[in-house]
This record gives structure tokens, sequence and C-alpha cells, in this order.
């Protein structure tokens, strides 16, 4: 029995997940199939899953990923009697961003990817081991699909990346240089390495002692972090302007209602600046402006329509250094 005047509690407060760009969906295939299922934890996962499971692999790679790990993971499964074709026009009214497959074979990341260009809202993350497919892949130049290289796939290396990275804030992250828990480095000469870039295609290795992947581009060349910035400003300013008409009786057709909707524009456009998206010009401010037309400058067929078309905006990128180069001089 404790006598002590003094009560000692402690409770340990686990840090809010942040969902970044959205959840991850791992993709796959059974008898008898799965409707779109999320799993909070590996606990979830493994009531439907057996540890030994394709899925349940690389919600594992997800979900080992630290405090950078997703808040939540998704999972499809279509009938092995079933196509690939038929069934992959069926998940993109489900809510993810990042699609990840249980199969790394050449045919079904082909399959994937071409579903996933012709959406065009989200991002395929695959892995291969086999040099050969990396050109082929190559070819087909996926602005939305990014191939990550490893002689050993079994534990969903490019899933971990997704873990690693997905859930951060649009615009803050570059996918480059990411430690990837569980993930072994390979060891690559530079001819190796350089083959591996030359199909926009990434890896995992050591720099500086430090394990890291070693690039963040798509298939086409462009870095990751500059298509989830296009997403993001695509997703955020739809979705502001239609919650505005949704909650106001009536946006005006005059130069007080473009204010509204132009007002809602810069809401975002500062939110990305927050995120580090937006270049700073040598003052510190970030550079980007918005230009909507007054009302007496739109088309009057416009106005009969009750179509405003008159607002744009531009604004730079803070992109992300990822080489650089540093002279110096030894004076004697």
């Amino acid at each position: 029995m404790n006598n002590n005047d003094v009560q000692v509690v402690i409770e340990i407060q686990r840090p809010t997940p942040v969902t970044g760009m959205g959840r991850p969906l791992i993709l796959g295939s059974s008898a008898n199939g799965q409707e779109f299922k999320v799993y909070n934890d590996l606990d979830d996962v493994v009531v439907d899953h057996a540890i030994n499971s394709e899925v349940y692999k690389a919600a594992s790679a997800l979900f080992n990923q630290g405090d950078d790990s997703p808040d939540s993971v998704a999972v499809m499964l279509y009938k092995t009697d079933s196509t690939l074709a038929d069934f992959l026009p069926t998940i993109f009214d489900k809510d993810f961003y990042y699609l990840l497959s249980t199969s790394s074979t050449l045919a079904n990341i082909t399959a994937i990817a071409d579903a996933v260009e012709a959406d065009d809202t989200r991002l395929f993350f695959a892995s291969t081991s086999k040099l050969e497919d990396l050109g082929n892949i190559f070819s087909k130049k996926y602005k939305r699909t990014a191939i990550l290289y490893h002689e050993d796939t079994s534990n969903y290396p490019e899933a971990a990346w997704v873990g690693r990275a997905g859930s951060a804030l649009a615009g803050s992250l570059t996918w480059k240089f990411k430690y990837l828990n569980g993930i072994q480095p390979l060891e690559l000469t530079k001819t190796e390495l350089d083959q591996i870039h030359g199909y926009n295609a990434n890896t995992y290795v050591t720099k500086a002692g430090d394990n890291v992947t070693s690039n963040g581009v798509t298939v086409s060349g462009e870095f990751i972090d500059i298509v989830q910035s296009e997403d993001f400003i695509i997703q955020s300013i739809g979705t502001n302007v239609q919650k505005l008409f949704n909650r106001t009786k009536k946006i005006s057709y005059d130069n007080n209602g473009i204010a509204q909707i132009e007002a809602e524009v810069k809401t975002v456009l500062n939110r990305a600046d927050l995120n580090g998206m937006i270049a700073h010009d040598d003052d510190g401010l970030p550079l980007y402006s918005t230009s909507f037309k007054t009302r007496s400058q739109v088309d009057p067929t416009d106005r009969e329509k009750r179509e405003y078309n008159g607002g744009s905006f531009t604004f730079e990128l803070a992109g992300a250094i990822h080489k650089s180069k540093i002279k110096g001089l030894i004076k004697l």
C-alpha cells in the first residue's frame, strides 16, 4: 500500500499525424476480392490479412516509419477470376492519393501506371529488381508514377518511401535524401547509379554515412514534390471556392462577389507559402500574384450564363536544392 501524499501520473501524448496529400491505397488480389477498407494500424490489418501476406508486408513498411508514418492506409483487392484492367477504373472514386501494388511484374506496373496517368489525380509508387524493366517503364514517360529500383523488393521499399514522405504537407519536403526504416541500402558503382537515374528511376544508397533515397522523380523526370504541389493547388482552390458557393446565400456578380472568390484563391496560395511551396524574393516576400477581372471587364455572355472565367494566379515554386558545388581558396 502506498501511503505517500504525492501521486505522480504520467501520460504519453502521441504526436498528431498529418495526412499530407492523402492516404496510401494498397492494391492486391484474392479469390474473393475486398472492397475499399481503411486500417488505422497493423493490429487492424492483421485481422483481415495474415502476417505473411503481401498486403500485410506493404502495410508494415508504411506504418514502420516512426512519427512520419501515415495515420491510416486503405486496401482494395480485385478477384483473381477478373482482370486488373476491368478493376482499375473502379478505384478512383475512393479516398486515397498514393497507390501501391502487391505485384511488381512489368505488366502490372504498366497497367496501373496507364490508369493513374489517365485519371491524372493520384501518384503511383512501384519497385522493381529488374534493370531491364526500368527501360520499358522509362519509355512511357509517366508523370504520375515513381519507380524505386532495389535488389530486394519483398519488403516493399516503395511503401516505406511513401510511409516516410507521403504524410508531409505538400511542398514541404523533397523525396530525395529520405531514410527508410527497414530497408537496406544498395552498394552501387557510379556507373550503375547513373544507369538507374538515366531511366528516371530512384534507388536507396549510402551518402556521407547516411542511408537515403538517391533521387525524388517520377518516370517523366518531374520531381515528385512538384506534381504534389500542382495537385495541392488544383484540389485546394477547387474545394475552397466550391465551399464558398455552398455556404453563401449568393455570390453577387459584381466586384464584391468577385473579390470573395479571389480571397479564397489567396488563402490557398498563403497556405502553399506556409508549406514552403512558394519561392521568396530578395526582400523575403512570397512570389505569387492574383489577377481577377472586374465585372465591367467580363464578357457579357459569361455574365448572362452566370459564369465567371476572369480569374488567374501565378507563383514561383521554391523547389529544393539537390546538388551543390562550392568553390574555395586556400591562401599560403
